[in-house]
């Protein structure tokens, strides 16, 4: 299985052995909806993928990756990560950078960092938005706190540094993505999921919606990022879809930490003879569910149409 170079939340790689399963089989395009990490679209055996997700710089790092050449863009990471002297353990080890493992890289990349953001930041501002900007995206990621993705309202990259750096399993990741993607018969698509065109889709075709959910405080939703009535205008979607005899496949939570979906809840309720629910075992790692309080863990589900 290929796993995502990013370090996306709400990533779904670690569920795919239960969710790949109940996928229908014979699946001329798959629409990865809400795209993301791409972990899902990746590893589906279709004849062709849409990756679809709002966010216009993930969609073009994709691109880069799959157009640019594969030696060509680990030239340009390696140069990068020399230009702006930050740190490569799989090479020198961390005394080389007078770090611990324990403590982290922040300090000593800190200032190469900022300047490789700040340089970011100023190509986006000068509209230089070409191959060598996606790759130097990659690599803030790669340094970035948590390898997390964030721009402000101006389209500025502004996260803090992290405390790792660019090692041999990253490389590995993004060398088995880029093979796959290459060879992959796809396209990038950064529409809102109200504009998507379902009229294109047929009876042989299959979307997988995994939207950011509602009743959990990820950080892609800490700024009020999915309201109410996105969810429900993608559950009537959905009903769309299922009505134009669509297969579509919805990664949800039903409740979590004692909230409760209570519109997905009701939806499922009045469509009970139409979908299925499926649960899947899952925590996600960095959650704490060591508590007697059961109300505390997410009940993470699987809705299909088939």
């Amino acid at each position: 299985m290929i796993q995502s170079p990013l370090n996306y939340t709400g990533g779904k790689y670690k569920l795919l052995p239960q969710i790949l399963p109940l996928f229908p089989q014979n699946i001329n395009t798959l629409v990865d909806l809400f795209c993301g990490g791409c972990n899902v679209g990746i590893n589906v055996n279709c004849n062709k993928v849409i990756y679809n997700d709002l966010n216009e710089n993930l969609l073009h790092l994709y691109n880069t990756f799959k157009n640019l050449d594969k030696d060509e863009t680990l030239d340009r990471i390696y140069e990068i990560i020399e230009k702006y002297n930050l740190s490569l353990v799989s090479k020198n080890g961390y005394t080389y950078y007078e770090c611990e493992s324990s403590k982290g890289l922040s300090n000593y990349n800190r200032d190469g960092y900022l300047k490789l953001r700040k340089d970011f930041n100023q190509k986006h501002a000068d509209g230089k938005l070409d191959d060598y900007y996606y790759i130097m995206l990659y690599v803030m990621i790669v340094y970035s706190f948590n390898n997390q993705i964030r721009f402000n309202s101006h389209g500025e990259f502004n996260l803090p540094v992290g405390k790792r750096d660019f090692n041999k399993k990253m490389e590995q990741k993004l060398i088995s993505f880029i093979d796959r993607i290459v060879r992959q018969n796809c396209i990038f698509s950064c529409r809102d999921f109200r504009d998507f065109d379902v009229f294109a889709l047929t009876s042989q075709d299959f979307v997988y919606a995994d939207p950011p959910y509602l009743i959990t405080c990820a950080t892609y939703n800490e700024r009020g990022g999915w309201s109410e009535t996105d969810e429900k205008d993608l559950l009537s979607f959905l009903d769309e879809l299922n009505g134009r005899n669509i297969r579509f496949a919805l990664s949800n939570v039903l409740r979590s930490k004692g909230r409760e979906n209570n519109i997905l809840v009701d939806w499922l309720d009045k469509n009970a003879d139409k979908y299925k629910i499926i649960q899947l075992n899952f925590s996600y790692s960095n959650s704490n569910y060591q508590t007697k309080d059961k109300t505390s863990a997410s009940e993470e589900v699987l809705i299909i149409n088939y």
